[in-house]
């Protein structure tokens, strides 16, 4: 795999797991909140090593 693909790939993952995360919070389900976090987290540090400037696409803000 190289490193476009890497990055597709967590590009589209994190689009997932932002839209997720917004729907748990409004479903007011805080475990499965948390829980998308950690996966949020992993994805954004991958983005960021690969110096893709994720500003403008993090929706989520913490």
């Amino acid at each position: 795999m190289d490193k476009e693909e890497i990055m597709k790939n967590a590009m589209d993952d994190f689009r997932e797991v932002q839209r997720y995360m917004i729907l748990a919070k409004e479903e007011n389900a805080p475990k499965l909140y948390t829980e998308l976090k950690e996966k949020y987290m992993y994805v954004k540090a991958l983005l960021n090593s690969l110096g893709v400037n994720i500003t403008e696409l993090d929706k989520i803000k913490e």
